[in-house]
């Protein structure tokens, strides 16, 4: 996997993870194989996000495994890609979301949201 190195050799490993290798995964695949990345300190960057059940999931999970000397949990942001006009009226008036977003999970004690919008997400990101 990609990992960023900082100038004195430690670093802070980053995993990208494409949309191709998510659809062949279940959800509760997802939600572990996320929940293993940060727990092992990585930072894990979905290229096309989970769906908002998939989402609550992973919260829900991470709540039931954290502990004051192990896991402190998790920060997420997630912003939606530029929305295509091939959405149906239909799926618009059902509330229906696209999950074509890029997500940025990890450690809660290890990543600060300096900044979200529409087009960027900027964090800060701390080694242990």
């Amino acid at each position: 996997m990609p990992e960023a190195k900082t100038s004195d050799g430690g670093g802070v490993q980053i995993d990208l993870i494409s949309g191709e290798r998510m659809a062949n995964l279940a959800s509760m695949e997802k939600i572990r194989m996320i929940l293993d990345g940060v727990r092992d300190g990585n930072i894990v960057i979905l290229e096309e996000g989970l769906s908002p059940d998939e989402e609550s999931k992973l919260i829900e999970v991470t709540m039931t495994e954290i502990s004051p000397d192990e896991f402190n949990g998790i920060e997420i942001e997630t912003y939606p890609r530029s929305k295509t006009n091939d959405a149906s009226i239909l799926d618009r008036i059902m509330g229906r979301e696209e999950t074509s977003k890029l997500t940025v999970i990890g450690p809660a004690n290890q990543i600060e949201t300096l900044h979200k919008d529409e087009n960027l997400i900027s964090a800060l990101v701390s080694r242990k």
